[in-house]
């Protein structure tokens, strides 16, 4: 059985949800309506024309890409164009289109973390602060009997994370009355008669950006009528995010060794480098993509190196400058490996939520420039 494209939204929503990217970018369903059927997922770095009529060959009806189908706002859409062209053949083809670029580059799990990982940092931690979670404390009551399935609802909702721990809850016992109404068609209790229940406070911590979504999932699964529940602001703030990452090697190595190893972990023929080969490397900064502009952030966090793409001489002299290594391993190596991480998190979410969809990476997606030997 198919899936509808909203459920494939919402879970891309959870894995890098819309509020982290950046002003100036464009995330979210470019192409396609939520209402369509979808049986077939396309991951890429790149909407490119091949991506397109391989997912057209292959039956393939949505495609979801890291860099945006749609970056700058379109004055016109003609087919003798490059872009024209792509776009028509998107709409014909009845393709939906999502995109997560810089809320993808922010989220845990997304192209930070799975380079982080890949490069085998430790004690991975975010390079830059541009997002706080504000949390709030829900608060419900529920009948004692039926507390298990209110607290699986509210917690599978994304409630009660704190840390790398989750469904993390506190229950209270105590007494509930209520008097139903004329009118009323109590789960418990008659109406025009005084109940006395026994039942739990439930509580629990989220971030305040999913409030909305955790109080619908409490309430579809909780027995009242009218549920008494409240939700109280706090001042203590949930996690930071931010672009880039920074971690620590197990041991340290010479510049020279790393930059192979990063050579060899990506995968990669040639690598660029700016730096003393011999300087000793523990603390390590990364940022998929661009992150030329995160080099002094790097350094003033005690970065001994910075792994990132697209590096011009000026900026790689400012390294020097600032005592911090500095190796260009390319804008498509530093985002490709996240294409498979998203693949694994879309198949666990098929696995839990039971879809019927296929699954397929870029097989055709490489970087745009080749080196002459």
């Amino acid at each position: 059985m198919s899936v509808k494209c909203q459920v494939i939204i919402e879970a891309m929503d959870k894995l890098a949800p819309r509020y982290l990217a950046e002003d100036w970018d464009n995330v979210g369903l470019l192409a396609g309506s939520p209402a369509q059927e979808i049986n077939g997922i396309m991951v890429c770095l790149d909407v490119t024309e091949q991506v397109v009529d391989t997912a057209i060959a292959n039956g393939v009806n949505m495609i979801i890409a890291h860099h945006p189908l749609i970056f700058k706002p379109l004055t016109h859409l003609r087919t003798d164009s490059a872009p024209g062209k792509l776009l028509t053949k998107v709409i014909k083809a009845d393709l939906a289109v999502l995109c997560a670029h810089t809320n993808l580059d922010i989220a845990n799990g997304g192209v930070n973390d799975v380079l982080a990982r890949k490069l085998q940092l430790e004690n991975i931690g975010p390079l830059t602060n541009s997002y706080r979670e504000q949390l709030v404390k829900l608060v419900v009551f529920v009948p004692t009997e039926q507390v298990g399935q209110v607290q699986a609802a509210i917690t599978q909702a994304g409630a009660g994370h704190i840390g790398n721990y989750s469904h993390s809850t506190f229950r209270t016992e105590g007494v509930g009355t209520f008097l139903p109404a004329s009118g009323t068609n109590p789960f418990i209790g008659e109406t025009g008669k005084l109940a006395q229940v026994p039942e739990f406070r439930l509580e629990t911590i989220l971030p305040a950006k999913i409030s909305n979504r955790v109080i619908k999932a409490m309430l579809k699964s909780h027995p009242y009528e009218e549920v008494a529940y409240d939700l109280y602001p706090l001042n203590n703030s949930g996690r930071e995010l931010g672009l880039g990452r920074i971690g620590h090697l197990a041991e340290k190595v010479c510049l020279a060794d790393f930059a192979r190893a990063v050579k060899q972990s990506l995968g990669l023929s040639q690598i660029r480098l700016s730096g003393d080969l011999k300087q000793l490397i523990h603390k390590v900064a990364v940022c998929g993509g661009s992150g030329a502009g995160l080099i002094k952030r790097a350094a003033f966090m005690g970065a001994d190196a910075l792994i990132t793409g697209d590096l011009k001489y000026h900026e790689a002299q400012d390294a020097l400058a600032l005592g911090i290594a500095v190796i260009d391993a390319g804008h498509y190596a530093t985002e490709a490996p996240v294409v498979e991480a998203v693949i694994e998190y879309l198949r666990e979410c098929s696995a839990a939520g039971r879809w019927s969809v296929d699954f397929y990476a870029d097989q055709f997606g490489r970087d745009v420039f080749q080196v002459v030997l």
